[in-house]
């Protein structure tokens, strides 16, 4: 393991709405065991700029659906990738974009979902280094949809099929001096020991943290 490298994954162990970080922590330290270390917590402090800033990504799992993180920890986010800061948002985390400024930073809002359901999942547009050798596969998962901020440019690196139309699951884009990316799929544990997911989020990781 490369430890001189550090991850910190925020999410939530005691209050969680529908996701709970158990589980998903193990997982995600174990399929990033070999190229960072990965530190686990629901302090949201976590966040604020004296604290982030020794981290080379963070990795927000947070279940915020009724709630949004302070001003202080918007701003030390915002600072955190603007200033070279790698964020990968899995799933749920992008309930961060209750706040406009972080809708803005993670490139899209979400609107809703409908149940949860077998997708077909493919590789989208060109090549990128985060779906390189992902094979289009299946899997269970909620079908999340979103409302793309347009100032932002994305990429789109993963598409679901739902009713005969297929629709973004997963893209990347710069941010000031950092970049980010979101993964949509995450529902729960089981999510995690997916061949492809896991693959995904290794390559996710090591991208987005440069």
């Amino acid at each position: 393991m490369n430890t001189n490298r550090k991850c910190l994954l925020v999410g939530d162990y005691t209050h969680p709405k529908f996701h709970p970080l158990q589980g998903v922590d193990t997982q995600i330290s174990h399929i990033l065991k070999d190229v960072m270390s990965v530190q686990c917590s629901e302090n949201k402090n976590m966040l604020l700029d004296n604290n982030i800033q020794q981290f080379d990504l963070c990795i927000s799992y947070l279940d915020l659906w009724d709630e949004k993180i302070s001003p202080q920890q918007t701003a030390g986010l915002l600072s955190y990738v603007s200033r070279g800061g790698g964020l990968l948002i899995i799933h749920n985390g992008i309930s961060l974009g209750d706040r406009y400024e972080l809708a803005q930073l993670m490139g899209g809002k979400f609107t809703g979902h409908p149940p949860y359901q077998s997708l077909s999942f493919r590789t989208s547009g060109d090549a990128h280094a985060i779906t390189k050798g992902v094979e289009p596969f299946e899997m269970e998962e909620e079908p999340y949809q979103f409302e793309f901020d347009s100032f932002t440019e994305k990429k789109i690196l993963l598409e679901y099929k739902l009713d005969d139309k297929w629709y973004p699951a997963a893209w990347t884009h710069t941010y000031g001096l950092g970049r980010v990316t979101f993964l949509m799929p995450g529902h729960h544990e089981p999510t995690f020991r997916h061949p492809a997911i896991r693959q995904l989020i290794h390559q996710a990781a090591v991208w987005t943290s440069r």
